[in-house]
């Protein structure tokens, strides 16, 4: 009972899950989608129905397979012990990687209240570093701790997107759409695949509920759950909020905004409810950075727990917090943000957002791929196999798309971190040479 305590709930899940995707992704999105016009808006409807098959997918292999590890166990199933040392060593990478992309974000939306902070590369490097430290420290207290911080904060995104959402029907104007439409007459396929990476930016993190679930209460039933939920719910806020706004704020200044739910406000209110915006856009940019810091640790500490990261990962304090794995992932992002220290913020993140997005879509890939030996392990029905595989290959093929529509920089220098991840297992492999994995329970 005890230890159950210390444990996330359905709702701290589904709550983690939801800041995962929205707490900053989702700020600067109507800004970067502004740069190709309105038309980028179709590319939410291939995203959200290829983020929901992948979330359904990593549901069901949670229902199937009750091991801990999330998408490494899922992908070992398929592919072996290598495979779930791949998975997490790319998925880590990618988690530190975004988390440096968050803070850089995150500073942005600070610079407003303190200018200092957008004087050059060092004061954003100090910044950005500062906010990755203090998120370390808060995810101390442990599992239940960050829920109920994440409970909070998570209404940094809900009251400015989701009350966009709602209210913003009032301000819109049907005409200022049709102007934003095409601005630079694209062909409607290259302006879909040109967005497609900053809306799949978006959606990362519905596989969060699947990676936590060592820490979850009653797993079996809260990670397929708290997928669904979570990705459904970040799915229609983000629908409705990027299309209602390009129909108040006119497409140039949209896309020249650094703040542009803010910015609405302020057209919609006055420049003080423009600040308040601002200021809770920070909050959820914290709450963010903070769900994904506790991800980041989860995640080395369940490869620690399988022999193949160090073990100081995994040593976890009497509040169920693997505090030493953590400030040495802090340690990992310092030096990632001093790597790509540039006095171009916006740069600096559109670069780190691209390699995250594509070093999280291969551990999508080979996770995915475990779910047809788990249901054969399961001995599933028929109609579920075949309604499970029809899903999962719509999954596959936007996960192929979106690795296209990423770009040859971005795949090239995962190809590089990948090939460095051969390399890295070959000097562990022979502790599991003898070794078989567990099979998954039905």
């Amino acid at each position: 009972m005890a230890e159950s305590s210390k444990k996330m709930s359905l709702v701290g899940l589904t709550t983690l899950v939801s800041v995962n995707m929205m707490g900053s992704g989702i700020i600067m999105l109507p800004s970067s989608m502004a740069q190709l016009g309105a038309v980028s808006l179709l590319s939410w409807i291939i995203t959200a129905v290829g983020s929901m098959a992948i979330a359904y997918c990593f549901a069901q292999c949670g229902i199937y397979c009750h091991r801990s590890g999330g998408m490494s166990a899922y992908t070992e199933e398929a592919h072996g012990k290598s495979a779930f040392f791949l998975c997490s060593f790319l998925y880590f990478l990618s988690l530190a990687i975004g988390n440096v992309a968050i803070g850089i974000s995150a500073v942005g939306y600070l610079t407003p209240f303190f200018p200092w902070l957008g004087s050059g590369a060092i004061p954003l490097f100090v910044g950005t570093v500062g906010l990755i430290w203090l998120t370390t420290v808060a995810n101390f207290g442990g599992p239940r701790i960050t829920g109920r911080i994440g409970a909070i904060t998570v209404w940094g995104v809900i009251i400015p997107v989701a009350g966009l959402s709602l209210i913003g029907w009032f301000w819109f104007d049907p005409a200022v759409l049709k102007d934003a439409w095409n601005p630079h007459s694209l062909k409607i396929s290259d302006a879909i695949a040109q967005s497609i990476p900053l809306t799949l930016w978006a959606f990362l993190g519905m596989e969060s509920a699947a990676q936590n679930s060592d820490a979850v209460e009653n797993p079996e039933r809260n990670v397929p759950l708290a997928c669904l939920f979570g990705t459904l719910g970040a799915a229609v806020v983000y629908v409705l909020s990027t299309t209602v706004i390009q129909g108040i704020v006119p497409n140039a200044e949209l896309a020249n905004s650094s703040a542009p739910f803010a910015y609405v406000y302020a057209q919609m209110f006055n420049p003080f409810i423009c600040n308040i915006i601002m200021g809770l856009a920070v909050m959820a940019c914290i709450g963010s950075l903070l769900g994904w810091q506790f991800t980041l640790a989860q995640t080395a500490k369940v490869t620690a727990d399988q022999g193949m990261f160090l073990k100081l990962f995994g040593k976890v304090t009497a509040a169920n917090a693997p505090v030493i794995g953590m400030i040495v992932c802090g340690v990992l992002q310092t030096l990632l943000a001093l790597s790509t220290i540039s006095p171009n913020a916006s740069a600096q993140f559109s670069k780190l957002v691209n390699l995250a997005a594509v070093t999280n879509l291969i551990p999508y890939i080979t996770a995915l791929s475990g779910l047809l030996v788990i249901m054969y392990k399961a001995r599933v029905s028929a109609a579920i196999y075949t309604r499970n595989v029809m899903v999962l290959m719509v999954a596959m093929v936007y996960c192929f798309y979106a690795l296209y529509a990423s770009g040859k920089d971005a795949v090239f220098g995962a190809m590089l971190v990948l090939a460095l991840g051969y390399l890295l297992y070959g000097f562990i492999a022979k502790r599991f040479v003898a070794e078989q994995p567990t099979p998954c329970k039905a």
